[in-house]
């Protein structure tokens, strides 16, 4: 089994996790509501995607 021969750093140990934080999803606002909404998802207050009806409003 290999077994490493030094201890591994703090700086090397985080150069390699830099790429692990999560990052904030995407918002943008719905054009008929204001809502703010996931970017190409249909609104859920209002039920528009792209200025055109695609499911009931939530009441």
């Amino acid at each position: 089994m290999a077994v490493p021969k030094r201890k591994t750093s703090k700086t090397r140990r985080d150069k390699r996790r830099t790429h692990d934080a999560l990052t904030a999803p995407a918002v943008s606002t719905c054009s008929k509501c204001g809502e703010p909404i996931r970017p190409h998802h249909v609104c859920d207050s209002c039920g528009t995607y792209s200025g055109k009806q695609i499911k009931a409003a939530k009441e």
